[in-house]
């Protein structure tokens, strides 16, 4: 049984594109370019079997050199070949309107987030009107346990999601971290909005809600929310809005998206 088992494995296996998977991952999860060398001697195997799929890889759009050292890195090809997916583009065509609206009337910039392998990624925003303000650009990526749009995309799924998600997570959390994580996501999914202090900007404070569809989230809404000393809404006001901009694209997900 075990050499059949082995057999059909075996069928289904494909030595180049592997390696190539194989980059790709690797970069993603190096913060930092990579030469090939550093490549190879990552992924444990020969310069020669590497040297060819990096060349094709970049030729194809899908890594380039840093303009600073003989580095590799991603480009946003991937990300931009997800976005093209129906799915999404449906939900950011229905986000930006209201997007736009929220915007102007927080007077705040906003974004829109999905998750991907245990973190959260922006894959829309629209900025504010005034000449002063703060945005998230579009890619930017944090660990769903550190964000507030993290939280909420974490809040709003069955238990079984949370648990795939959980086993994502890089680097682990020990059990209390995890154990606080969860607690904390519960009580987001009772207030229905997330309104937490950066983790990474000082002054400004994360205010995000769930866009839902059929009760799980699909993405998270968020302004970074910047105190201004000019006449703008307060944190409380804008937390209003942002909820009530989280709902309408709901209403309309639903509405328009025939396979929920």
């Amino acid at each position: 049984m075990k050499n059949g088992e082995g057999a059909v494995d075996a069928r289904y296996r494909a030595p180049a594109l592997e390696k190539g998977i194989d980059i790709l991952e690797l970069l993603a999860a190096e913060p930092r370019p990579m030469t090939l060398t550093g490549i190879v001697n990552s992924l444990g195997r020969s310069h020669g079997e590497l040297f060819r799929m990096v060349q094709v890889l970049e030729y194809r759009g899908y890594i380039e050199q840093d303009p600073s050292n003989e580095g590799y890195r991603l480009t946003d090809r991937l990300f931009s070949l997800g976005m093209q997916q129906p799915r999404t583009k449906n939900l950011i065509e229905l986000a930006l309107p209201v997007m736009r609206e929220l915007a102007s009337s927080a007077c705040q910039s906003c974004h829109l987030a999905l998750h991907t392998r245990g973190e959260m990624v922006v894959v829309a925003r629209m900025e504010s009107g005034e000449q002063l303000g703060f945005s998230v650009r579009v890619g930017y990526r944090r660990p769903l346990m550190q964000a507030a749009s993290g939280a909420v995309l974490y809040a709003f799924q069955p238990d079984d999601t949370r648990e795939r998600w959980e086993a994502l997570f890089d680097p682990q959390p020990s059990a209390a971290e995890l154990a606080a994580f969860r607690a904390h996501a519960d009580s987001v999914r009772e207030r229905h909005v997330e309104l937490t202090p950066s983790k990474f900007v000082a002054g400004v404070t994360d205010i995000s809600a769930p866009i839902l569809r059929g009760g799980i989230a699909a993405a998270a809404l968020t302004v970074p929310y910047l105190k201004k000393l000019q006449s703008s809404p307060s944190i409380k006001d804008t937390a209003v809005l942002v909820r009530q901009a989280a709902d309408l694209i709901s209403e309309q997900l639903v509405e328009g998206d025939s396979r929920v």
